[in-house]
């Protein structure tokens, strides 16, 4: 649905995006993650034609977006950062625009794509207010509106939770969800929960190339501390217990933080059944095990710090 090939831009001597390769297919929700100047925002300019790249190609539904725009712009909808908004229009006015701009002139095809629209997104409290008395989630709202007005195949947005509060975050992500089974959607964000909590898949840029493309839950498994366990014992000596811990086949460190005892198994091992077992045979006086909990944060600053 949604294919980037060997994509280059250069803005004088210096190369943004670096032959960027990726292609995203219906029912996909692709996270597109990078440090600030990664690329991001320079590469989905690109896909949705607002730049030209100086080699590669860019394709939508098969559609070369160079080559042939018109037909490939069909197809998809563009939530661009901070997308533009006529703010003098009032909502109902901007819908009606956008409408006629995308084909649907005739009374009852407005009517209904507009009051789609104005359902999934929310808009029914502010369709008469001029778009410059919004609030900044209203104003988003909008934006996502215009772009999936026509119902298109394929959905680009580029940081498109930025600057909504908590609650207005939590409509967007569930709005992204009910459309991913029909549609190819990218998803541009610095914010790793988001990325998290809506994609299935994950993209992590730096200095203009594709270090990592994978699901979230391999990308968790580059974590040194992925599939390790914690635990915590009831007045008991953790002395004897590092000992015996660490000699365990699997583990490949063991120590103590505060009153947790941490432990590590090596590279796609686990250790949680063992560890209960072991606590069992041993008697130990065991209050609380759990795994340790794996931030992508720290996953996606070992991937770039050094990109």
């Amino acid at each position: 649905m949604i294919e980037a090939e060997h994509l280059v831009k250069d803005y004088g001597a210096n190369r943004a995006v670096d032959g960027v390769s990726f292609h995203v297919r219906k029912g996909d929700i692709l996270g597109f993650l990078g440090p600030n100047g990664a690329g991001k925002s320079t590469t989905m300019k690109m896909l949705t034609g607002f730049l030209s790249p100086n080699a590669g190609v860019a394709r939508i539904g098969g559609h070369d977006v160079q080559k042939n725009p018109i037909e490939a712009k069909k197809l998809f909808g563009y939530l661009p950062e901070n997308g533009p908004l006529y703010h003098e229009m009032t909502v109902s006015e901007f819908l009606r625009f956008i409408a006629e701009m995308r084909g649907f002139r005739t009374g009852p095809d407005r009517i209904e794509k507009i009051g789609r629209v104005v359902e999934i997104c929310h808009l029914d409290d502010v369709l008469n207010q001029t778009i410059d008395t919004l609030s900044k989630g209203y104003r988003q709202r909008v934006g996502l509106a215009q772009a999936v007005l026509h119902d298109p195949s394929c959905l680009i947005m580029d940081e498109p939770t930025e600057g909504l509060d908590p609650n207005q975050k939590q409509e967007v992500r569930k709005l992204i969800g009910s459309m991913s089974e029909e549609k190819a959607i990218i998803l541009s964000t610095h914010i790793l929960d988001e990325a998290e909590a809506v994609c299935n898949r994950i993209i992590i840029i730096a200095n203009g190339r594709i270090l990592v493309d994978e699901k979230p839950e391999d990308l968790r498994r580059r974590h040194p501390r992925y599939n390790a366990v914690r635990l915590t014992l009831h007045g008991a000596d953790t002395k004897p217990v590092l000992n015996i811990l660490s000699a365990l086949e699997p583990v490949e460190k063991v120590w103590q933080e505060d009153d947790w005892l941490i432990v590590v198994p090596g590279k796609d091992k686990t250790v949680d059944q063992l560890v209960l077992q072991t606590a069992r045979e041993h008697n130990w006086p065991l209050a609380s095990m759990e795994k340790l909990p794996v931030p992508l944060e720290e996953v996606f600053w070992n991937l770039t710090q050094d990109n």
